[in-house]
């Protein structure tokens, strides 16, 4: 009997688990697919959904052409009354160390045994953010750096960080969301039908195969280039 209520209560337990996930699946495809991008960025997306974040409002994987033909991709994109939020997400374990002006950080495993050296997220965002501005051409709206770290790491020697610029852990998403919105004045558009318009197209663009390899080929190569002046 024991035996059997055990296995009912493992039956029940997965059935709860699988309704969690075709629900949330099915609230994620409202924004975004179910392959599209990383784990941790769909996380992401999905988080903002659940704590009422319009989805109309959501823009995940974006691909935005500059200038010199190239593309740079972006994780997310809120857009909001106050401005546009830009998140990059990052998964990593281990201890991080960094300051906001160097252009690389530092992660190390293994109490000091491994080190892994990685691109300043604050400048990286930093660049997004510009060629957002660029292309979306809305004047002095605001825009919003969140940067979120996902893994079991810590952040051990952060700092420099510019004001305004928010570095969080998952737990911390919608508490950056709630400040940005409650600390800011409603930001004076000049047109939010480009706005959807440009952030649409950049989605478009990151489901675009050619696009997404050539992106990768470009990222291999600068890589392989910084590696010869190490």
């Amino acid at each position: 009997m024991f035996v059997l209520c055990i296995i009912a209560a493992l039956i029940v337990a997965v059935v709860v688990i699988v309704r969690i996930e075709i629900r949330n699946n099915r609230l994620l495809k409202t924004v975004t697919s179910l392959n599209r991008g990383t784990g941790t960025e769909r996380d992401l997306v999905l988080t903002l959904l659940k704590s009422g974040v319009p989805k109309e409002t959501i823009f995940h994987d974006l691909y935005l052409k500059k200038n010199n033909g190239k593309y740079c991709q972006v994780d997310v994109v809120v857009a909001t009354s106050v401005g546009i939020i830009v998140f990059e997400v990052k998964q990593y374990s281990g201890w991080i160390f960094g300051t906001g002006y160097q252009k690389q950080w530092t992660q190390v495993l293994a109490y000091g045994l491994g080190k892994h050296r990685f691109y300043n997220p604050v400048i990286q965002n930093k660049t997004h953010i510009e060629n957002l501005k660029r292309q979306l051409n809305q004047g002095n709206v605001p825009f919003y750096s969140v940067i979120v770290f996902y893994g079991n790491c810590r952040f051990r020697d952060i700092n420099s960080i510019p004001d305004g610029i928010f570095l969080i852990k998952p737990d911390g998403i919608m508490e950056a969301v709630k400040t940005i919105k409650e600390t800011n004045k409603p930001a004076m558009y000049r047109n939010k039908v480009e706005v959807v318009r440009v952030l649409k197209e950049a989605v478009y663009n990151g489901g675009n195969i050619s696009i997404q390899k050539q992106h990768v080929k470009n990222i291999n190569d600068m890589v392989s280039k910084r590696r010869r002046f190490y």
